[in-house]
């Protein structure tokens, strides 16, 4: 019963200073730098098509963060992975959107639903790390999400008209093979190591007979 009233007294206390760091940086830092942004023209086709794509990949995040199945979760995962890499093309890296697709989507996500899928006994593991629940993720969102519209609203961010969109493959392989050749072999040499550590630590132990 202690322990109970104790939990319910920190809850008490988290909560309470989340509350005046919320009206804190409402009243004080996100209000009096907001201003209203002016568009030069009227909403075309990309625009639309920018915030129809960002909200698809926000979506998807969410869906990951709030699913209790992990095959939703990779699902979600999915959407939100091909929503980054459609705006990849927003902002003419051609070579980044492809990556995106063939390294995150078509390794990563694949290798996880196939873990999902070769995994029969997910469900029995124990987790041993505790959790602070939905209130716990409740104050923590209210605690970082007027941080990011400060950091949205005080930044001056620069405006200039958008480059037409033009290839841009050719010239990274270009700066990859010559003025970042030695960093390039370097990354690889990471992540040679990065998979013979995996391989090691998941490689079985002989048992004696």
């Amino acid at each position: 019963m202690k322990l109970n009233a104790g939990r319910l007294v920190l809850w008490f206390i988290a909560t309470l200073l989340v509350v005046f760091f919320l009206t804190y940086m409402v009243t004080e830092v996100i209000q009096p730098a907001w201003h209203p942004v002016r568009r030069a023209g009227p909403v075309g086709l990309p625009d639309v098509l920018f915030y129809v794509i960002a909200a698809l990949t926000v979506a998807g995040a969410a869906g990951v963060a709030l699913s209790r199945n992990i095959l939703y979760s990779a699902l979600g995962l999915l959407m939100a992975l091909l929503g980054a890499g459609s705006l990849y093309v927003f902002l003419s890296a051609d070579f980044v959107a492809v990556t995106q697709l063939l390294v995150y989507i078509g390794g990563v996500l694949v290798l996880i639903l196939f873990a999902v899928m070769l995994t029969n006994r997910i469900t029995e593991v124990n987790v041993s790390n505790t959790s602070f629940g939905k209130l716990g993720g409740a104050l923590l969102f209210i605690s970082v999400a007027p941080v990011l519209l400060a950091v949205v609203a005080l930044t001056p961010w620069p405006t200039h008209a958008p480059p037409a969109l033009a290839p841009t493959t050719a010239a990274i392989g270009n700066a990859f093979l010559t003025t970042w050749l030695l960093p390039f072999e370097v990354a690889s040499l990471v992540l040679l190591a990065t998979l013979i550590g995996a391989v090691v630590i998941a490689r079985k132990e002989l048992k004696a007979d």
